[in-house]
């Protein structure tokens, strides 16, 4: 499920679950196991985080049950995904997300825990689970208004819009854009640049730029956690998970 290669002091992580790298618990672990080592590595001073094949990530996959993967009990080991997903913003080195194709719902935001994000004019991006009939997750609510500002973030999450990477770039969720062939030999020529500084005031640097983050997403899944779990009781979530297994518009009757 996840791949590890190495470049000078740069390494690559790459998680694969074909055909759409739709993100579960175990991929949530596997990348926090596998970021907290590298943090104790001083050979790596940046990461690389890559999916396999044609998409980054399409978030959770709603034809396992109605949680997609998400809602999982609190008596197994870590707790939650999203509380799980809370060990990822803590990490020390900085990372470069590789975005070649879709980066939906949860798997936009597994990459805006990225420091930057290099992606190409093929790239989907889209917080589509107001479309889904429920609130956004994934520490989302904190990490993209964090990002774009609190307007544009709204703008998106309203709306459920799917942008492309040309757009994703204007409003400051993309850093670089290249061809898609490109994507993953750019973002690993941005954490070799991001390499070549002082590893300890990087890091040092980071902390200050991202101070208060951790803690403003454990304050964000927890409310997302909360009003996910009794919205995806209502009729308007089945719904919702129709329409995207039916690939049509949803027919929301707010109840």
């Amino acid at each position: 499920m996840l791949g590890e290669t190495r470049e000078g002091h740069v390494v690559t992580l790459t998680f694969s679950r074909p055909p759409n790298n739709h993100i579960n618990r175990a991929l949530v672990i596997g990348l926090a196991e596998a970021l907290e080592r590298l943090d104790g590595d001083a050979g790596c001073r940046a990461v690389v985080l890559a999916g396999a094949g044609r998409h980054f990530c399409a978030g959770a996959d709603f034809s396992q049950g109605d949680s997609g993967g998400l809602d999982m009990p609190d008596d197994l080991p870590g707790g939650t995904l999203y509380r799980m997903a809370g060990r990822l913003v803590r990490t020390r080195k900085p990372i470069v997300a590789a975005v070649q194709g879709a980066a939906i719902g949860a798997g936009l935001g597994l990459a805006l825990l990225a420091d930057f994000r290099v992606g190409c004019a093929e790239a989907r991006f889209s917080a589509n689970f107001t479309r889904l009939g429920f609130h956004p997750g994934f520490g989302l609510s904190t990490t993209l208004p964090r990002l774009i500002g609190a307007q544009k973030a709204a703008l998106l999450f309203y709306t459920g819009r799917r942008i492309d990477g040309a757009t994703a770039l204007e409003i400051g969720l993309l850093d670089e854009l290249v061809p898609q062939a490109e994507v993953l030999a750019a973002a690993q020529a941005l954490a070799a640049e991001i390499a070549t500084s002082a590893p300890f005031a990087v890091q040092g640097l980071r902390a200050t730029l991202r101070r208060g983050l951790a803690e403003a997403f454990d304050a964000a899944t927890e409310r997302e956690f909360e009003q996910q779990s009794w919205q995806r009781r209502m009729a308007d979530f089945a719904e919702g998970r129709r329409a995207m297994a039916e690939r049509r518009p949803p027919v929301f009757e707010g109840r």
